[in-house]
């Protein structure tokens, strides 16, 4: 009997111990056959962590190497709200006046707490990452690392459990972190502003988590930002419970390759000169804005442009469109400077000849139904003296001797109507009208620069194509990229886009537009101390609500010098200036003060055959070698 009871009992037991052996192995099949995927992925979520490294965008640097826009490491400060018990307000008290931020805001952001959305689902403020403050200096993160070392919270930590102690040693060290990144700067403040443009930084998430990237906004930050902003890595570790990395299980380390440094072929000191000009015109006649270029006629290469005003581009909130680029987004009537197309093309076409005498009516030309005027009643001019004295009836008549089809096509051949591909965003294309959208009086109006529109850079670089030979150039604004160690990985070069003219009928021009800047010219005040200029003056009327506004003008000077040989072209254009309006009278000291000083810096060598006349402006010019600089 006692047999028969001690057998059932091992019998059930045995079945007890089957049976949990059975459990356990169905549990260990689930566990590593059934469920191994699954659970591999939290085993894996709960001890790796991929980092984002973030690339350093590349710097923007004048021809010479100067920097106009750089990237400093800066530290955004995060904190792990689960690793602070109740301490919140103690650390909150220390870290707010750092980070400059209110300490109630920082309390309740280092506070983990759960709540509801709108839609029922719920959110968190983050129980294991807050991100506290963004663009912290390397400086005042070590001074909040020293702050959070030495950071006491009432209690005699050496009688507390182990437990405890090693709370308060985490908090320290791991409630708060920093994460690497990245300020766009620009040293020289406005300098440059709208060749630059600006950079703002966005956010976005990268493995649940948010990170900075800096984009451009604005002018080379924008149209080079795949070059600038380059290649980001990334980082795939191990970690501890604390989350802590540990560097010896690192499996993926693929570094970050930084941006490009864009090395541009504006120069900082004559973009500084430039800039110092404008300012000193800004306010002596108060005009809506002044725009200036230096350019490079026989490479096209921009050493200077600006707009004034202008913007400063750390501070990216307070950009206006008042700030924007005028030079490249703005379409005007070129005025009196655009008659260099229609007696280029009456030269080249054998229509006209430099010294052939037209009669301008005494200033007044009745033609299609309207009258056009001089600003002085000429009589008998020669085509020469026709750019000399900017007349618009003998251009008018040079036109109507020209042909429309003619005009068109040399107008065409300069640029104008089609954008010049310089390395900006936003370039205008402006207005050149088929014939067949002509009226009858336009043939004789667009001569003397109405009834079209151009960009001030279209003008400047129709001007250098006289300067240089009859060739037109593509403006030149990215000099070439360079890695991160210096080494060139792209080269850009001066790019020919047309020849215009040719070179006879350009040095016809260049001896017309010399005599411009005489005493018996429209711009004696632009003629230079040591060298021969030739350019030309513009005063355009400006056209509001389909009429001619009285009293309104965009009054201009494009010249180069030295004048046979030239080494820098000049724009400068006022819109609306006070205290006089003709191009010559308000634009021509600005060229002048810019040319000289740009003469200068480059050490262009004078002019010896340099003749003088009573007055102090110019009347001729010998042949000159100029070195290049490089």
């Amino acid at each position: 009997m006692n047999r028969t009871l001690q057998l059932k009992r091992i019998m059930l037991l045995l079945g007890l111990l089957g049976a949990a052996f059975a459990g356990l192995g169905y549990r260990l099949v689930d566990l590593q056959v059934l469920r191994h995927g699954e659970l591999s992925e939290k085993a894996e979520a709960n001890t790796q962590r991929e980092y984002w490294l973030p690339a350093r965008r590349g710097d923007i640097v004048d021809v010479n190497g100067n920097l106009l826009a750089g990237s400093v490491p800066v530290k955004t400060v995060c904190a792990n709200p689960s690793l602070l018990g109740t301490q919140q307000v103690v650390v909150a008290r220390a870290l707010a006046p750092w980070l400059q931020l209110n300490e109630a805001d920082l309390v309740q952001r280092l506070t983990p707490h759960l709540a509801r959305d709108a839609k029922g689902g719920i959110v968190t403020n983050g129980l294991t990452y807050v991100r506290l403050q963004k663009n912290v200096s390397e400086d005042t993160w070590q001074k909040i690392q020293s702050v959070m070392t030495n950071l006491t919270f009432g209690v005699d930590e050496k009688h507390l459990s182990h437990t405890n102690q090693m709370f308060y040693k985490n908090l320290r060290q791991n409630a708060v972190y920093a994460e690497s990144d990245q300020l766009r700067v620009y040293p020289n403040g406005s300098l440059a502003s709208q060749v630059l443009g600006f950079a703002s930084v966005r956010e976005k998430m990268v493995n649940g988590r948010e990170v900075n990237e800096i984009y451009g906004r604005d002018g080379i930050e924008l149209s080079m930002n795949t070059k600038l902003t380059g290649v980001p890595g990334w980082r795939l570790t191990e970690t501890d419970r604390q989350r802590r990395e540990i560097t010896d299980m690192r499996n993926e380390d693929v570094e970050p390759y930084d941006g490009d440094t864009v090395v541009l072929t504006i120069d900082a000191a004559i973009q500084h000169i430039m800039e110092k000009s404008l300012a000193d015109a800004l306010e002596k006649h108060s005009p809506k804005s002044i725009t200036g270029i230096v350019m490079r006629p026989r490479t096209g290469e921009i050493l200077a442009l600006a707009s004034l005003p202008n913007y400063d581009p750390n501070q990216p909130n307070t950009v206006s469109v008042e700030a924007r680029d005028r030079v490249i987004t703005d379409v005007v009537e070129p005025g009196s400077t655009f008659k260099i197309v229609v007696v280029s093309g009456g030269l080249n076409t054998g229509t006209v000849r430099l010294d052939q005498r037209f009669y301008c009516e005494e200033g007044h030309f009745s033609f299609a139904g309207r009258v056009l005027h001089d600003h002085e009643p000429y009589g008998w001019l020669t085509v020469e003296e026709i750019i000399m004295k900017s007349s618009n009836i003998g251009a008018a008549k040079i036109g109507i001797l020209l042909g429309a089809q003619n005009l068109y096509d040399y107008a065409h051949i300069y640029g104008f109507g089609q954008a010049t591909g310089i390395a900006l965003p936003g370039e205008a294309r402006g207005f050149l009208y088929p014939v067949k959208d002509w009226s009858k009086v336009s043939i004789a109006q667009i001569p003397m620069g109405h009834g079209v529109a151009v960009t001030r850079l279209q003008m400047l670089m129709a001007m250098g194509a006289l300067a240089n030979h009859g060739w037109l150039m593509r403006p030149m604004l990215v000099n070439r990229l360079e890695n991160r160690n210096g080494e060139v990985i792209q080269q850009y070069s001066p790019q020919r886009v047309r020849q215009v003219v040719t070179d006879n009928t350009a040095r016809q021009m260049v001896q017309a537009l010399k005599r411009v800047v005489t005493k018996d010219g429209t711009a004696a005040g632009a003629a230079m101390e040591n060298y021969v200029a030739a350019g030309k003056t513009g005063t355009a009327q400006k056209a509001e609500h389909g009429t001619y506004a009285p009293g309104k003008f965009v009054s201009s000077f494009i010249g180069f010098f030295p004048a046979d040989n030239p080494e820098i072209c000049i724009s400068v254009v006022m819109d609306e200036p006070k205290e006089g309006y003709y191009g010559g009278q308000v634009c021509g000291p600005v060229f002048k003060d810019i040319a000289d000083r740009c003469a200068s810096y480059l050490n262009v060598p004078s002019d010896k055959n340099l003749q003088l006349t009573n007055a102090p402006a110019l009347v001729a010019a010998g042949g000159l070698t100029v070195a290049h600089r490089p």
